[in-house]
């Protein structure tokens, strides 16, 4: 684990190295573990911020919306759900061919939500890697959009985002725990999201696939996945395939990472509850990344992730959706170029994002470097 800083002349975050970061358990704590960190402040002047890991706001996700609803995509729409206890926008994209919108066909369903705990950051770069590969121009993405209705809550905690909490709602609440009976005052947005998943779930119409809630993870390195135990071997099987498909297209994923369980203290959770509710023709998984770094693959040096490298999971699981549908014969190869299969082949920073290019928020060059990071 390693914080991130900026300062006034120096906007872009940029991890402090590892060697300058101790983790260590204290006698002055009760042996519990402490992290500290050396840090040089070489500017008189400039005001400096550190954060536990690249922070992505509530206001920079309304920014992130409002500039996709600006680009009048018809295969793109933008819903407000419902509203937090603050008043907060919960947002809902649905992001598809518009044929697909026809109350009378059938259609298949990828429901994706993030930062239920609001200080996991990295499961928004996650969600905006999704959504910035979703309505691109990308042959994969055209053949998902004609096949899939994705449905995303990118913020399921908003008030939790804008109050700066880590785990918990603005009433105290840990929102991932409470999917079995969600309160539409307590809990609004968690009730909201429920609402529209149980109505999809009845719409003979509707065959609701997949439900992936992001997440990020403190202690263990690279992507993973957590999933459901089922007594049915054959089940257990077909839950296995996604995670599998992933691992071929994503470097930073770790399959052997990825575990099935059914712990009692997990049964609010989204992927238990709703793993009960759905069908068997349903899966239902915890997508969980790591706040630091990842293990490549015949490498034991961890490379530490960047807001583009969490984008490029996000975009990775994104085409992993079509490998799953051909694998089942549901998407006919025929309709797909040659190339469509290269992982990645989308430059960084072309998905609408300023990360990982050289440019700040702002779209300003910004190559000053920390005196304390100049060798990372």
């Amino acid at each position: 684990m390693a914080p991130v800083v900026k300062s006034t002349s120096r906007p872009k975050w940029q991890r402090l190295p590892a060697k300058n970061v101790y983790y260590y358990r204290c006698p002055d704590h009760r042996r519990n573990y402490v992290m500290s960190f050396a840090f040089c402040f070489d500017r008189e002047d400039d005001v400096y911020q550190f954060a536990y890991c690249y922070p992505y706001t509530y206001s920079r996700l309304q920014h992130y919306l409002t500039s996709l609803e600006q680009r009048n995509l018809d295969y793109l729409k933008r819903e407000q759900l419902g509203l937090s206890v603050q008043q907060r926008r919960l947002d809902l994209l649905t992001i598809t061919n518009p044929a697909h919108l026809n109350p009378e066909r059938e259609k298949r369903v990828v429901f994706l939500t993030a930062r239920v705990h609001p200080g996991e950051s990295p499961a928004s770069f996650i969600c905006q890697g999704v959504i910035d590969f979703l309505v691109s121009q990308h042959p994969v993405a055209q053949v998902l959009r004609d096949h899939v209705v994705f449905k995303i809550v990118p913020m399921l905690n908003p008030d939790g985002v804008y109050l700066g909490n880590y785990r918990c709602s603005l009433m105290g609440f840990d929102l991932n725990r409470h999917w079995q009976d969600p309160s539409p005052w307590a809990h609004p947005t968690l009730h909201a999201v429920k609402q529209l998943i149980v109505q999809m779930n009845q719409d003979p119409k509707v065959s609701l696939e997949f439900y992936i809630d992001v997440h990020a993870h403190s202690t263990m390195m690279n992507g993973f996945m957590y999933g459901n135990v089922f007594e049915e071997e054959e089940r257990v099987q077909r839950q296995a395939v996604f995670p599998r498909l992933l691992c071929h297209n994503a470097p930073d994923f770790s399959l052997s990472s990825t575990s099935f369980n059914r712990d009692v203290v997990k049964a609010g959770t989204g992927r238990r509850f709703l793993g009960g509710l759905l069908d068997d023709t349903s899966y239902c998984y915890t997508l969980e990344v790591s706040f630091y770094s990842y293990l490549a693959a015949g490498s034991t040096t961890p490379v530490p992730y960047t807001e583009d490298s969490y984008m490029k999971l996000g975009r990775n699981v994104a085409r992993t959706f079509l490998d799953y549908y051909k694998l089942n014969n549901l998407i006919d190869d025929n309709k797909l170029s040659s190339h469509i299969n290269s992982v990645d082949s989308i430059p960084p920073g072309r998905q609408g994002s300023n990360a990982g290019n050289g440019r700040n928020q702002n779209g300003e060059k910004s190559e000053r470097r920390f005196q304390g990071v100049r060798d990372y």
